[in-house]
């Protein structure tokens, strides 16, 4: 009958080599009671300590099994674990924090807008308030501008002369 696993680990931490040729269940329970004779005070000192103080009982028997190569494979998969894990962490820390702006959009004048602009540099090219490249009176000017804009908008006439005459005709081309 083979041995279950929780029997070799014992094997293991008793220092009993059950990969040995010739090693079976008999000669096991042969070296278990040998074993038993020889350190029963031992043991009894050893039980009690480990009552006494389980974390560091605990402690070395951990310590003990990654003394072992099965628990020196553990402690590099474990390594390389963390490492992955480290990775993806940074990654994911990096995506969370990377900010990514909308492009704004160019706003679009309106008609009216586009037929004011077009009128105040009409009215600056003209004479009509104050010399060509200045204006006297802006708010004048803007009024007049904005009101035949407004005009031309709905469908109304141009003037028949004078600078709201050249404020529609301007304006007219927009449309």
């Amino acid at each position: 009958m083979a041995f279950s696993r929780l029997e070799k680990a014992l094997m293991v931490l008793a220092g009993i080599n059950i990969a040995a040729p010739g090693f079976n269940r008999a000669v096991a329970k042969a070296t278990v009671s040998a074993l038993a004779r020889v350190t029963p005070p031992a043991v009894t000192a050893t039980t009690g300590l480990a009552a006494a103080n389980p974390a560091l009982t605990g402690a070395a028997i951990g310590l003990g099994a990654l003394q072992t190569e099965p628990g020196q494979q553990l402690l590099d998969v474990a390594a390389e674990r963390g490492r992955m894990d480290r990775i993806r962490f940074e990654n994911a820390l990096a995506q969370l924090t990377q900010v990514t702006l909308p492009k704004a959009k160019k706003r679009t004048k309106s008609k009216f807008n586009k037929m004011v602009s077009t009128g105040m540099a009409t009215v600056k090219a003209s004479t009509s308030y104050g010399k060509k490249g200045t204006i006297s009176n802006s708010k004048k000017a803007f009024k007049a501008v904005t009101t035949t804009a407004s005009k031309i908008l709905k469908g109304g006439k141009t003037a028949k002369s004078g600078i709201t005459r050249k404020l529609g005709l301007a304006m007219r081309k927009l449309l």
